[in-house]
């Protein structure tokens, strides 16, 4: 008889986690031990590299687009070694629920309850927002103090990334607004309607996601 199926999604925060493999290769062992132990197969597994941050992180995440994909196809779920490698945001959590795509936590267990997922997501929110708390409290004591905070060539680097995104970004939209047009003339006049023909039309976003109400409309305001 078969193992039950599982995708298994492993994140990290910055680029330069993806590129040394900090933290991969501990989920990726984490969720090893958790499918020998539970006696499941993972039939595929989807890495991710970026931030993460805010409730519309979906559209900033290709993987973990593909994996929900997957596992809707499969009909298994999605299995993470932490919750916080979906997200610390309680409405990013209920809103991959609302995917109908089951999640398994693998420090939690199989059997965890939606609703206790929920708890555990609004106490990592809360964690997060208290370390935000006191990082701004101790620089604003060291401004006080008169330490010189952040560093030139830092900003000028920051800068130029930005130019960098945004020209990209610019860059993006323009391919994409003809074929908007076009869904307008067929008389979608909505947002979300535009975003459900782009879908279907198989046009991804520009970071390979899933086109929403707000995705369409950031690329409008470029138009």
């Amino acid at each position: 008889m078969p193992m039950p199926a599982i995708v298994s999604y492993v994140r990290v925060s910055t680029a330069q986690q993806g590129r040394s493999g900090l933290g991969i290769e501990a989920q990726r062992d984490a969720l090893a031990r958790f499918a020998a132990a539970e006696g499941l197969e993972t039939v595929a597994e989807f890495v991710e590299v970026e931030t993460g941050k805010g409730s519309d992180a979906l559209d900033r995440r290709p993987e973990l687009a593909k994996a929900l994909a997957k596992a809707r196809a499969l009909k298994c779920p999605v299995v993470v070694a932490k919750l916080d490698r979906l997200s610390r945001d309680v409405h990013f959590i209920s809103g991959l629920m609302a995917h109908r795509v089951s999640f398994v936590v693998a420090e939690l267990g199989k059997d965890v309850d939606p609703f206790v997922l929920h708890m555990y997501a609004a106490l990592a929110e809360k964690e997060r927002m208290l370390i935000s708390g006191r990082t701004k409290v101790a620089l604003a004591a060291a401004k006080a103090r008169g330490v010189q905070l952040g560093n030139p060539k830092l900003d000028e680097t920051r800068g130029k990334a930005v130019a960098s995104l945004k020209a990209e970004a610019d860059r993006a939209a323009a391919n994409v607004l003809p074929i908007v047009a076009e869904i307008r003339k067929s008389g979608a006049t909505t947002l979300s309607a535009i975003a459900d023909a782009l879908n279907v039309r198989g046009v991804p976003t520009p970071r390979g996601g899933k086109w929403g109400a707000q995705s369409v409309k950031n690329v409008l305001a470029r138009g």
